[in-house]
C-alpha cells in the first residue's frame, strides 16, 4: 500500500522560508515523477511543481511561485522537497504531495490531466505576520 506523508509545514511570516517533506513507501520510488500541490480555502486544488523521474525529467513550477519555490527529489530516501523562500500570504493552504504517473510531468496540464496516482493527507502551510 502506497503512503505519502508530508512534514514541514506550519506557520511563516511573509519573505519567511518553509521547507516541506515528503516521505513515500509502498512504491518504486525511483520509477515516478513527483508532484507538490495546494488547495486554499474555497478554491480548487492547483499543481505548484512537479518533477519528473532522475534519469531525465526535469521539473516544472506554476507561474507564481518559479524564482521562489525549489522542487527536489532523493531517490535514495524514497523523499521529495519543497524549499520555499520569499513566503507570500497567498502561498496559505494544505499542501499535499503526489506520485504521478510517467517519466516526465508538467504542471501546465493541469491537476485532472496530470497522471496523479496517489496523495498524501496534506499539511497545512500559513503565512501570516
Amino acid at each position: 500500500q502506497v503512503q505519502l506523508v508530508e512534514s514541514g509545514g506550519g506557520l511563516a511570516q511573509p519573505g519567511g522560508s518553509l521547507r516541506l517533506s515528503c516521505t513515500a513507501s509502498g512504491l518504486t520510488f525511483a520509477y515516478y515523477s513527483l508532484g507538490w500541490f495546494r488547495q486554499a480555502p474555497g478554491k480548487e486544488r492547483e499543481a505548484v511543481s512537479c518533477i519528473g523521474t532522475s534519469d531525465g525529467g526535469t521539473s516544472s513550477y506554476v507561474e507564481s511561485v518559479k524564482g521562489r519555490f525549489t522542487i527536489s527529489r532523493d531517490d535514495g530516501k524514497s523523499m521529495i522537497y519543497l524549499q520555499m523562500n520569499n513566503l507570500k500570504s497567498e502561498d496559505t493552504a494544505v499542501y499535499y504531495c503526489a506520485t504521478i504517473l510517467g517519466v516526465h510531468c508538467d504542471v501546465r496540464l493541469g491537476v485532472q490531466a496530470m497522471g496523479i496516482i496517489d496523495w498524501g493527507q496534506g499539511i497545512q502551510v500559513t503565512v501570516s505576520s
